[in-house]
């Protein structure tokens, strides 16, 4: 079944309902119907097809985000300290959502784990005397943890051409340089396991996916909730979960929930590089990541990655940050204008007067020219020539802006899960890490609307098949972190 072509009924009544067709919805969907198969699910999609907004595999960077090569997750102190429980966090997060996706190879969900998940080594790259002292040091503390011992550092010129030739091609002899690398990282495209996800979904009995269907309103009755449907029908639901990144917060706004009041949120677009030069593509096999530059937002961290999509190798580099008042690349320009309420303005100015080197940093983004951009890459790959590469658009992230007890508002930069309080609606707001954690944040879903049913003696028994890391804690437990990580490998084909 092909789900760019599905568009089932529409209107009435069902158990639960998603709103949005990208990877948040399609886990949700898929670990609730295994623990009910007899709920009955209707997934709305505003587009024509699924995965076509963050989930898209063009539309983010396509890491599986592990902390592996991620400098922002390891922040140094004014004393010299690195923290790396941030890291921990996310590298276990992510152990937990590759449990899930072995499980769904096990079980036959997804036939062939290599359309969505693949090997590729994670880099860190820096250069300079200082940056050199902090990636050192930053090695000395995560090789401690058994979730990085395997993590290899180098500052020779000819080991990091070894990892990685076009980092030192042309590059003036002498320069510090410094390196880490894991050869257990992997190259993920969300869209391709979004769409199998719900291919998965819409076979099995009680599920239906709309396609082209906009949703107007969210309004509570007495059992439930009324999803409107623009165009007339509406949608009758005991549990709704919104899923629709960064078109999340004006739907949970919709809601009227005490729980979303206050929330607002900043839009930041993304473009990419694309090596348009098959020699150099087939000459790197990694995602390198580098430092950010002051102000840039953490998903603005420069890498130079190796993609696989559709089956075809491609090299990104960016991502470069801009600015759009749309909350969804396929929005309005009125989204983050129609977005401010009253019980967000004072947060979100409080926000915006704190975040000035931000909002510098994304006016310099959206003035630079293609030689500018080349010029940024050339910090990387010193031979990149401007005729090899061309620019593409990448997705919408909304970072969060929520109420501070100091500052009013500040700006957030993970991912936050909201529920009323009786569980019968929640959504995910944010971005990075995402869709690298879904698993995780689909749990605290589950946690948080469903809490008798996750303590029962059946939905335990299934998680500990879907999610057998569930309970457990993997940043101390080293026996069941490779035990089980080995068994997802193997079922992953990794």
């Amino acid at each position: 079944m092909n789900n760019d072509h599905v568009s089932g009924s529409i209107g009435g009544r069902s158990d639960v309902v998603l709103i949005g067709g990208g990877i948040m919805s399609a886990t949700l969907g898929t670990m609730l119907k295994q623990l009910n198969p007899e709920l009955s699910m209707q997934i709305v999609e505003a587009l024509p097809r699924v995965a076509q907004e963050s989930s898209n595999a063009w539309n983010n960077a396509g890491t599986g985000h592990a902390a592996l090569c991620e400098l922002n997750y390891t922040p140094e102190d004014a004393l010299g300290n690195i923290d790396i429980s941030k890291a921990a966090r996310i590298n276990e997060q992510f152990e937990t959502t590759k449990h899930f996706w072995g499980w769904l190879a096990g079980q036959g969900i997804v036939a062939d784990p290599s359309s969505f998940v693949r090997p590729c080594p994670h880099m860190s790259f820096v250069w300079g005397e200082s940056n050199q002292d902090f990636l050192r040091k930053r090695h000395a503390a995560m090789e401690k943890s058994h979730l990085f011992e395997t993590m290899g550092f180098t500052t020779d010129w000819a080991t990091i051409e070894g990892w990685a030739p076009l980092l030192t091609e042309g590059r003036p002899s002498g320069e510090s340089l410094a390196a880490t690398r894991v050869e257990a990282g992997t190259d993920v495209n969300y869209g391709s396991l979004t769409k199998q996800l719900i291919d998965h979904l819409v076979s099995l009995d009680g599920v239906e996916l709309a396609l082209d269907t906009k949703v107007g309103s969210i309004r509570r009755t007495g059992d439930g909730w009324k999803v409107g449907l623009v165009g007339g029908k509406s949608i009758a639901a005991r549990f709704v979960f919104i899923g629709a990144g960064g078109g999340a917060l004006p739907l949970l706004q919709k809601s009227g929930i005490p729980e979303g009041k206050g929330f607002g949120g900043f839009p930041v677009s993304g473009q990419f590089l694309v090596c348009k030069n098959q020699e150099i593509v087939k000459r790197h096999a990694a995602k390198v990541y580098g430092k950010a530059a002051v102000g840039a937002p953490p998903m603005s961290v420069p890498h130079l990655d190796t993609r696989v999509i559709g089956g075809n190798k491609s090299l990104l580099f960016g991502p470069y940050a801009g600015f759009s008042p749309k909350y969804l690349k396929t929005g309005s320009n009125l989204d983050l204008l129609k977005s401010v309420k009253p019980d967000n303005l004072a947060p979100m100015l409080a926000a915006g007067r704190d975040n000035m080197p931000l909002t510098q940093y994304l006016i310099n983004e959206c003035r630079k020219s293609h030689n500018d951009r080349c010029e940024m890459l050339r910090e990387f790959f010193p031979d990149a020539r401007n005729d090899d590469w061309t620019l593409i658009n990448a997705g919408q992230r909304v970072q969060i802006i929520k109420k501070d007890a100091e500052r009013t508002g500040s700006l957030q930069f993970g991912t936050e899960v909201v529920a009323s309080a009786d569980g019968s609606l929640s959504t995910v707001l944010g971005a990075s890490p995402g869709a690298s954690t879904a698993v995780s944040i689909i749990l605290q879903v589950l946690e948080k609307c469903f809490p008798h049913q996750m303590a029962s003696a059946d939905w335990k028994a299934q998680l500990a098949a879907m999610v057998p890391a569930y309970g457990l804690d993997l940043t101390k437990d080293k026996a069941a972190y490779l035990d089980l990580g080995g068994k997802a490998a193997t079922l992953l084909g990794l």
